[in-house]
């Protein structure tokens, strides 16, 4: 119930390293390069216009007081030339956030599909170590941090950079004397401001990790929803929600005491410099040594260019983030993929359309690459003819599932072997192989779509008398054509519209409609009603013909008679037979399997999948 918090990882930095990392995903842009560049020259033009404003906010004073000259000897020149001014601000500002919004959203659009397209490439082993919230969280948090610096936060930064480069230049130009002033009275202030906003940021991610953690009690409860109702424990996912909550509010006040302490500060002292550089401008101004104008540009410009270094401290915080984001999206784009999606033009690699079903296990040994130390398969030796059906059978966790998992090539042998048509495996080129190899498991998780999209999916180019036929094949076409919208009905979240046994028969039609010619059940009716196992064992009958079949079952009523069984025990091959011949074994490990089932708890032994 204690998860690690994601938000407790280090604040990333903007240095070398960092630069050359997210420079790397900046490469995106490159395909949107002249538009990027033409948005940048808005953006000067739209700083350099909005620079003028402050010259012109002088200029009507000047007129106002008589000192008037050329094209601002009249408010009413001034006006216009001001109007003018704001709508050239306006049209440059547009065609500045438009380019910028249109590299972004087209260079995020690419990210996304590129990191999309590489997680899913990606090895078990990958999944395996990574959540999938973390991994949903690279997809949009990560993206979206970057897509709003490229939008908006980068072009910012440049823009208030611009901004204060250029307008300290002319702020000399006005006035040396009051520039130099004004400067002086800086460096206790920034010194000040950097202090606090780090104690402040420190505070603030203490505020963040709370409501982390809050979010965490939220997601557990959702995802646990059943047992939570079933221990009726509700009021007490309440109880730990608000403590939770009342931990967020006790530190999200301490923040705000501390931030309504600084901001008073801040401008007390703000306004008491501001109010010394308007007293010794208005000394300039009756020793004649500035113009009433000079002056009101001056303190006009003097506001943008702290506004401009107000919120240079923001929006660096927002590129530290843009950097952390590029950095853990990196860390994805770099991992090796399986490259499913480039060997679809590998001729030379063996392609296949399909194959026979010999299987053949040499010597194979095998551990997780999450518990190296221990071994789950050691030294496996197992054959399986085209057109067989086999069932493995053992304790829980002795590697049967590890057996059709490494068939799949979804993880890398240790040592030993695997041929399949007496071709090493390796050499197969992996999406033909995984073509060729169907699955039932037990638990089926249907995508969110219709039925229509769930059976197709074995086989997506499938016509809808393809689909029809294989849900008919499946024992599946009787309870759609139930429902008014039949194949087009929504089967929600997961399938949870559907029943168990519903599901499991829209797997197997999904299966029938691969024809693959290596079949995997995963003991695919131990969890059915005995009206739904009958259907579903009828299915599976159809689905089983002129194929290889491998059975990973712990109901041994259903696999009596396989044409052979391999009982599995430490990582090897201990009993190998018929279900006959096994059964006379003395103290063999199927004959007590048998034993235990039959006889204890009495489990009918009339149904078989074959």
């Amino acid at each position: 119930m204690n998860p690690t918090n994601p938000l407790s990882a280090p604040k990333p930095r903007i240095n070398r390293e960092g630069l050359r990392k997210a420079w790397q995903i900046f490469g995106f842009l490159r395909p949107y390069r002249g538009v990027f560049i033409l948005g940048m020259l808005f953006l000067v033009f739209s700083t350099l216009t909005s620079l003028t404003i402050p010259l012109l906010a002088g200029k009507f004073l000047d007129v106002a007081v008589g000192n008037g000259e050329g094209l601002f000897d009249s408010i009413p020149k001034v006006a216009m030339i001001f109007g003018g001014v704001l709508v050239l601000q306006a049209i440059l500002s547009f065609f500045r956030i438009y380019l910028f919004a249109q590299v972004s959203e087209n260079a995020m659009a690419d990210i996304r599909a590129n990191l999309y397209g590489r997680i899913i490439t990606l090895p078990l082993a990958f999944f395996e170590q990574k959540r999938v919230g973390e991994l949903n969280s690279r997809i949009t948090s990560d993206v979206t941090q970057l897509q709003d610096a490229l939008s908006f936060t980068l072009a910012e930064f440049f823009r208030q950079v611009l901004t204060i480069l250029l307008g300290t230049t002319y702020l000399f130009i006005v006035s040396t004397k009051l520039t130099l002033f004004m400067v002086s009275t800086f460096p206790l202030l920034v010194l000040l401001a950097i202090f606090f906003g780090r104690f402040i940021r420190k505070l603030a991610k203490q505020s963040q990790d709370a409501l982390a953690a809050s979010n965490v009690v939220v997601e557990e409860t959702f995802q646990a929803i059943h047992a939570v109702k079933s221990f009726t424990n509700e009021g007490f996912e309440l109880k730990r929600y608000r403590q939770a909550l009342q931990q967020v509010v006790k530190t999200a006040l301490r923040v705000a005491q501390y931030r309504g302490g600084f901001a008073s500060f801040v401008i007390a002292i703000l306004f008491g410099a501001l109010m010394m550089v308007l007293a010794y401008g208005a000394t300039l101004v009756s020793n004649g040594e500035l113009s009433v104008g000079d002056l009101t540009t001056f303190i006009v410009l003097s506001a943008f260019i702290g506004g401009s270094m107000g919120g240079m401290s923001e929006l660096y915080g927002q590129l530290q983030k843009a950097v952390g984001a590029s950095e853990r999206m990196l860390e994805i784009l770099s991992q090796n993929p399986e490259v499913i999606l480039q060997e679809t033009k590998a001729p030379e690699k063996n392609a296949f359309q399909k194959l026979k079903g010999d299987i053949l296990f040499e010597n194979v040994h095998f551990a997780y690459p999450t518990r190296p130390d221990l071994a789950v398969l050691q030294g496996l030796h197992l054959e399986i003819r085209a057109g067989q059906k086999v069932a493995l059978v053992g304790y829980s966790g002795v590697g049967k599932s590890t057996i059709v998992q490494l068939l799949g090539r979804y993880y890398t042998l240790a040592e030993g072997q695997i041929r399949v048509d007496g071709q090493a495996l390796a050499d197969y080129d992996l999406l033909h192989l995984r073509q060729n190899i169907g699955l039932v498991p037990q638990e089926v998780l249907l995508f969110g779509g219709s039925i229509r999209e769930n059976i197709a999916y074995g086989r997506p180019e499938a016509s809808e008398e393809e689909i029809q036929k294989a849900a008919q094949q499946a024992n599946a076409w009787e309870f759609i054509a139930s429902f008014p919208e039949q194949l087009d009905t929504v089967v929600g979240e997961r399938g949870i519209k559907l029943s168990g046994g519903q599901r499991q028969r829209i797997a197997i039609a999904r299966a029938i409609l691969k024809n693959p010619a290596i079949l995997v059940l995963d003991e695919a009716t131990s969890s059915l009603d005995a009206n739904s196992e009958k259907l579903v064992q009828e299915a599976l009958h159809n689905l089983m013909q002129n194929r290889t079949t491998i059975i990973i079952a712990h109901r041994l009523a259903t696999i009596r008679q396989v044409d052979k069984i391999y009982v599995i025990d430490k990582g090897q091959v201990v009993e190998a037979g018929t279900h006959e011949s096994l059964s006379t074994l003395e103290n063999g490990i199927y004959r007590q399997l048998v034993k235990l089932q039959f006889e204890q708890h009495k489990e009918p032994i009339s149904q078989n999948l074959v």
